[in-house]
């Protein structure tokens, strides 16, 4: 493509003085070019200003007085200067946009397991909980589509049969988390969430046929051990807490699963946050059935005082809980819609590591130098999982 100076709408940054003629020589008209001229003015042609330079080395340009060659040489040296300093401000405020939802991101994580751990405590009822924490992030969505905050998306009958099997893991992956977190202490709960590699791949080789590389498989063996090693040493132990990470486990990854070979077609309004948000409003109408018939309408004031709990204070905490549950969900699908899987994938490994520590100091955890060897562990192998995926097999030659 020519530039702009080819054509005469931007003037262009002179050349060197030792690529022009000498200024004493007087604007001559044209005259037969000798050869070794035609090459110099096709090198010089193949810069961004090789136009004029090879114009006024063949005499068909005026040549420039040397002070309005070093004022234009300045003027177009402070341009460069001043495009290369909005580039970089515009790059540093990315950087720190990009930092700011990943603090974001491990905060409202870390607020969430804290104020859901505390009322799980003394109000042990999972479903109610759940159902809670998806009916906020329904009234959440609802106002942005309402206020246009967040674009109210267009989607079909077809696709929300297709999104329904999504929604029906994404409720069973949820209630399962809340139903260890009430069981075990948080830090385990974690612990053993950090096996959703190994899930991820026997999941993806059953149903996809994406068969993993050597080098993944080892890497699931760290994550594996290390769960083992401190499952056998947690003090907080027991089966069904146990038992309920691991088919939270399951039931992401399955998520995960369903998304690609279900493949739900997207239109424009259709992104990530409204996709979630779908999601979740499905999850609260699937749940709250489910919430009435089995343990019943519990968190209400009345129930809770007859309990002799503090009713304020538990639903304040069940308030920021499900505030935070939806928040830090909402600011995971930002931050992957601006890097790549593998860094998203990094950034949650360091997510459950800054959980997992925060837990143990709030709670005061009692935890043992073999049961943190093995959560130290597993979660190396968890991130050199996350580094090995991106290494795949080159394609065989025909």
């Amino acid at each position: 493509m020519q530039s702009a100076a080819a054509f005469g709408l931007v003037r262009p940054c002179p050349a060197r003085a030792l690529l022009g003629p000498s200024p004493s020589r007087p604007l001559l008209p044209a005259r037969p070019l000798r050869i070794s001229a035609i090459t110099t003015a096709a090198a010089a042609a193949n810069s961004s200003r090789g136009v004029a330079v090879a114009a006024r080395s063949l005499g068909l340009l005026p040549i420039l007085p040397d002070r309005e060659r070093r004022v234009r040489h300045v003027a177009c040296g402070a341009a460069g200067e001043a495009a290369g300093k909005t580039e970089e401000e515009g790059g540093l405020a990315k950087t720190l946009q990009l930092g700011a939802l990943f603090g974001l991101w491990y905060l409202f994580n870390i607020y969430f397991n804290i104020y859901n751990k505390q009322v799980l405590k003394v109000f042990p009822y999972p479903i109610n909980i759940t159902t809670v924490q998806f009916a906020v992030g329904t009234v959440v969505a609802l106002f942005m589509w309402i206020t246009g905050i967040h674009r109210r998306p267009k989607i079909s009958g077809a696709q929300l049969v297709a999104i329904l099997p999504l929604a029906i893991v994404h409720t069973m992956g949820n209630l399962f988390t809340n139903m260890s977190l009430g069981k075990v202490a948080v830090s385990f709960t974690h612990t053993i969430k950090a096996m959703e590699p190994f899930f991820s791949v026997l999941l993806s080789a059953i149903f996809l046929g994406e068969l993993p590389t050597v080098w993944v498989v080892l890497s699931l063996l760290p994550i594996v051990g290390g769960v083992a090693l401190a499952s056998l040493t947690e003090a907080s132990f027991n089966w069904a807490g146990f038992w309920s990470a691991m088919a939270s486990n399951v039931t992401f990854q399955s998520r995960n699963v369903l998304s690609k070979k279900l493949m739900v077609k997207k239109e424009e309004s259709l992104d990530n946050i409204n996709l979630f948000s779908i999601i979740t409003v499905m999850s609260f109408f699937l749940l709250a059935p489910v919430a009435f018939l089995t343990e019943g309408v519990k968190i209400t004031p009345t129930v809770l005082q007859s309990a002799g709990l503090n009713v304020k204070q538990v639903l304040t905490r069940s308030l920021i809980a499900a505030l935070c549950f939806h928040a830090y969900q909402q600011v995971s699908y930002m931050i992957l819609a601006r890097v790549s899987p593998v860094t998203h994938s990094v950034g949650n490994c360091v997510k459950r590591v800054v959980v997992i520590v925060t837990s143990v100091l709030f709670f005061r955890t009692q935890v043992s130098p073999i049961n943190s060897l093995g959560t130290a562990i597993a979660l190396a192998g968890v991130f050199l999982y996350s580094q090995l995926k991106r290494l795949k097999p080159k394609p065989k030659a025909a």
